[in-house]
């Protein structure tokens, strides 16, 4: 069994996809980030980094239980456990990697920039709008032209790149983004959101998401007390 720590976010997203395109079993345990679960001890146990998701699996590679965290290290680890969605050979493992680590070191920092200063700043900054939509655009960009080659980020194989990738394109109204302009990203992302296990994926948890609406969750988000040292 799998035990997962998560809320219905991007991040969380991916992980709740991926455990159900592998069919592995799993439980899963809410990470209220606006109430600030993610700051309690037992969590930081797991997640020295206080972000969701993070898993236990009690059935770890020596047969002991094991934690991971960061998304893209439990999209990888998971791959292993289960034998799919990373590749089989040496260049089908590295270039999945290398469009997993596109996701991890560009999609999700940057739309998230975008999400930040375009919906939650307190004020808007025109320079941060600006720098952060077109960013967001240029990414779309190389997603597009990618997959106008392939079918899937890293070939003709759906993988954890794609996984991980998806979720963050949901938002894409709030991105500034006009699939218009990206018509390949678009049926790419069309195809994907089809998959059986990708709608399963994002409804875990979804009746518990609420708006970022109080002044509460936005400190517990954004404010000082992520700051704190512990």
């Amino acid at each position: 069994m799998i035990d997962v720590y998560s809320t219905a976010t991007p991040n969380g997203h991916k992980v709740h996809i991926m455990l159900e395109e592998c069919g592995l079993p799993y439980r899963v345990h809410h990470i209220n980030i606006g109430e600030g679960d993610q700051f309690k001890p037992e969590f930081l146990a797991i997640s020295p980094n206080n972000k969701i998701p993070a898993i236990v699996d009690s059935d770890g590679p020596d047969g002991e239980p094991m934690s991971v965290f960061e998304s893209g290290a439990i999209l990888v680890y998971l791959a292993s456990k289960a034998g799919k969605f990373l590749g089989t050979t040496d260049r089908e493992k590295f270039t999945t990697l290398q469009w997993l680590m596109f996701q991890m070191g560009g999609v999700g920092p940057m739309l998230g920039q975008a999400h930040h200063f375009r919906i939650y700043a307190p004020e808007k900054i025109e320079y941060a709008i600006n720098r952060y939509t077109n960013e967001a655009k240029r990414l779309y960009g190389v997603i597009d032209r990618q997959v106008a080659k392939t079918a899937y980020l890293a070939g003709d194989e759906y993988t954890i790149a794609d996984i991980a990738t998806f979720p963050w394109l949901r938002s894409w109204k709030n991105q500034g983004i006009d699939w218009d302009e990206f018509p390949n990203a678009k049926r790419w992302f069309d195809e994907i959101s089809e998959r059986p296990a990708v709608k399963r994926g994002v409804e875990v948890l979804a009746d518990l998401r609420k708006p970022l609406m109080d002044d509460k969750s936005k400190e517990m988000l954004f404010g000082s007390t992520q700051y704190q040292k512990r």
